[in-house]
């Protein structure tokens, strides 16, 4: 079904041992937690991600290209490096990414809808994720959310001789899925998430205890999927549970500013991410919760109301623009709109900024405003035409001008 579009790896690449990572939501921050843990093992490691490339925390200069792909993998291999962790999008696996570029392990942190404007259905939207398993090696491990309704289709493509571990919440999974890696409690506040863990005799040793520095009970999952692969992988079970512990957010992702009023900066941008990031900050928000959001332009057009469907999460909603691209931003907030009709609370304010100014000065201290779907983004697609644009640097603006605190 699938060909590849890129030519066969150097014979240098099985010198260097890469785990990747493939879902719709999460798969920066697993990248992120798992690179951390392989660095326990051995160092520097190559992370390559949506938000860049980096060589441990050393951002490298190379292109968003497979030449730049290459170009990374072999600095870290000339740096003394053995593992790569890899962030897999659905349209590089649809090329046949993991055809030409064979992961030992491959991980999968969730299935829900996105990119059908790229991929036409959700059925090839799911076999173009499965091709990281398909192509996995005799010998390697599919760690897999056994907690997502995929996780049984996904198990059905892996071939003979791979190891298959299962990870996810408790309380989001089947009652006839067994996992290996059981997430039975999770409690957030401002300074992280707490999370407990439960283990089958598949994952022995792992802590019962993780502490994370960012919120929410996706970034649980995102936590105890890097932990699993991590210690697959050969790392030690204490030593990779304390990288994990100890790794900042990455970018964008519930990057909060502010200590009163809050401002939250996710990259949000499907209805599921858009669902769990306010209910996030519902746990920990004292007063009002406001969600400023749009949708990208010439993108997935079916899930605008569904995105409207997942922001009545929030008490004040202002849809705004995303990247509009070439399309208009009011029909694309009208569009939005159908998933919030009969809602009282929701006003359309286009300029991102006036959005994020307004959402801001209207909050008291106990108040948490997410800004959502740009996230690590730094310019905004409006017209084709890409112009500088960073949600962060709006917020903190607005916020050092009320007077508030910068965390």
């Amino acid at each position: 079904m699938y060909s590849t579009c890129f030519p066969p790896p150097p014979d240098w690449s099985t010198r260097l041992r890469t785990l990747g990572v493939t879902g719709t939501n999460g798969k920066t921050s697993t990248t992120a937690f798992l690179a951390a843990a392989l660095r326990t093992i051995a160092r520097p490691v190559l992370r390559n991600t949506t938000v860049g490339a980096f060589l441990d925390d050393e951002p490298l200069d190379v292109p968003a290209t497979y030449d730049g792909f290459l170009e990374g993998m072999r600095t870290c291999l000339d740096r003394g490096g053995t593992f790569a962790a890899i962030e897999l999008t659905s349209e590089a696996l649809a090329l046949g990414f993991a055809k030409a570029w064979p992961c030992s392990i491959g991980v999968f942190t969730n299935l829900t809808r996105d990119h059908l404007d790229a991929h036409g259905s959700f059925e090839h939207y799911l076999a173009s994720k499965a091709q990281l398993f398909v192509h996995l090696p005799a010998g390697g491990c599919a760690v897999l959310n056994g907690a997502d309704p995929a996780c049984p289709l996904l198990e059905e493509i892996i071939p003979p001789g791979v190891r298959v571990v299962r990870y996810g919440n408790a309380a989001r999974m089947p009652a006839d899925r067994a996992l290996d890696l059981s997430i039975t409690s999770v409690r957030t506040s401002w300074e992280g998430t707490s999370i407990t863990l439960a283990t089958s005799s598949a994952l022995a040793n792992l802590p019962e205890h993780l502490s994370l520095r960012l919120i929410g009970d996706l970034y649980a999952e995102n936590a105890a999927a890097a932990l699993a692969a991590a210690v697959l992988a050969g790392a030690s079970p204490e030593d990779a549970a304390r990288a994990i512990s100890e790794m900042p957010a990455p970018p964008g992702r519930f990057e909060v500013i502010g200590k009163g009023p809050r401002a939250v900066v996710d990259y949000a941008h499907t209805p599921d991410a858009l669902s769990r990031t306010l209910a996030a900050a519902r746990a920990v928000c004292a007063g009002t919760l406001t969600v400023v959001f749009g949708a990208g332009g010439n993108r997935d057009q079916g899930k605008r109301a569904a995105m409207g469907q997942a922001a009545r999460g929030a008490d004040r909603i202002i849809l705004t623009s995303d990247n509009p691209r070439c399309e208009d931003p009011a029909a694309i907030a009208a569009a939005i709109q159908q998933g919030l009709q009969g809602l009282q609370g929701v006003s359309v304010e286009l300029d991102r900024a006036a959005a994020i100014r307004e959402a801001l000065s209207g909050a008291s201290a106990d108040d948490v405003v997410v800004i959502a779907g740009k996230g690590h983004e730094k310019d905004q697609d409006v017209g084709g035409v890409k112009r500088p644009f960073c949600d962060q640097d709006v917020a903190r603006g607005v916020l050092r001008g009320l007077g508030v605190a910068l965390s």
